[in-house]
């Protein structure tokens, strides 16, 4: 068996920076197992194309067969999971997507693992791990004290935090019925380079760039935990080579954020960085407008990484004044990335209001 590791979702924002991450410091083969939705781009990857060490593979993780023909033909040692529709508002409107990509999607890789797994001998079987990367949201909402600890009860309240919790659900239960060897990680909200802009901070660089309204949720004092995503990166390869099989650790950046602060960051950086406007711009925080909340919208997510820091050594390296600058950094020097996002599947319209699609 070499060392070669499935992650699933490699096309994504997290998976992308996770084996941008594995190619440039380990000595990993990666396999990258993505079946290229609107969120997939292959063109985070750019720079580990030429690399010996990686593999694409155009998968759903839905399709059983397929799933059993890539662990028989690159027998790796392990996966990590980040395979899933990831978006709060895209399952208010679209909610079955994300049942059967989360949920039906999740049982089925755990399924191929298992299967592979037991198949396998000696150290093989030993050594072989499931990481299964899930989400903060997964625990519902927080009044204005407290942390969402490792041990705090699920209490999911959208369709796509309760598909993860599903998913997160499953993956315990085969590791306790079936022996299956896992680890989960519950993360906090990730931000940085190549990520998709219908997320809050990449929405409104881009959105004030262009001059464009900056839709702010509500009365924008929802809070919450920001971790950078090479941070996290690093973070997942802990967990996968140093986690007690069949335990959950969180991983947070020790950033709470109010969200209307996050964007008067942004704002004020830009006025820094990029002082002309777009024509009738006079101050980047005049581009703010607040709108309609989010349905069901959690109001503060705050997680206590304690448990990975104490037990696996590990901590953010970026605070979120630095995160956030390399970020807007990052957004202003490759306008060819974005600008093709703009102007395909996705231009920054609101979602989530609620109002099915089909």
């Amino acid at each position: 068996m070499e060392n070669t590791l499935l992650i699933t979702g490699g096309a994504g924002f997290i998976g992308s920076a996770l084996i941008r991450h594995l190619i440039a410091n380990t000595d990993y083969r990666v396999v990258n197992i993505d079946c290229l939705t609107y969120a997939g781009n292959l063109e985070s990857l750019t720079e580990v194309n030429d690399s010996p060490r990686y593999h694409f593979e155009q998968v759903d993780i839905r399709d059983r067969g397929a799933l059993d023909r890539l662990f028989a033909k690159y027998r790796p040692r392990g996966v990590i999971h980040l395979a899933a529709e990831s978006h709060v508002d895209r399952s208010i409107d679209s909610p079955a997507e994300f049942i059967s990509t989360n949920i039906l999607g999740s049982y089925n890789l755990l399924e191929s693992a298992r299967h592979y797994w037991a198949a396998l001998a000696g150290d093989d079987q030993v050594n072989f791990r499931f990481h299964h990367v899930s989400t903060d949201e997964v625990y519902g909402t927080l009044g204005d004290t407290g942390l969402f600890t490792e041990e705090t009860a699920y209490a999911p309240n959208s369709p796509y935090s309760a598909s993860k919790a599903s998913s997160d659900h499953l993956v315990r239960a085969w590791y306790h019925t079936y022996g299956l060897p896992v680890l989960t990680s519950n993360c906090s909200n990730n931000y940085g380079p190549y990520q998709f802009p219908e997320k809050l901070i990449p929405l409104m660089i881009l959105n004030a760039l262009e001059g464009k309204p900056l839709p702010v949720y509500g009365n924008g004092q929802q809070i919450r935990d920001w971790l950078y995503v090479e941070d996290h990166a690093r973070a997942l390869i802990r967990v996968f080579e140093q986690g007690r099989l069949g335990e959950t650790y969180n991983i947070g950046g020790h950033n709470e954020q109010k969200n209307i602060d996050v964007v008067h960051r942004l704002c004020d950086l830009l006025e820094t960085l990029v002082p002309e406007k777009p024509v009738g711009v006079t101050q980047y925080r005049n581009l703010i407008t607040f709108v309609d909340d989010r349905p069901g919208h959690d109001q503060r997510y705050a997680i206590d990484a304690s448990k990975i820091q104490r037990e696996l050594n590990w901590v953010p390296e970026e605070t979120f004044e630095t995160g956030l600058k390399k970020t807007v950094q990052w957004y202003l020097d490759n306008k060819q990335w974005w600008q093709r996002i703009r102007t395909g599947s996705y231009r920054g319209e609101r979602l989530g209001k609620g109002t099915p699609t089909r």
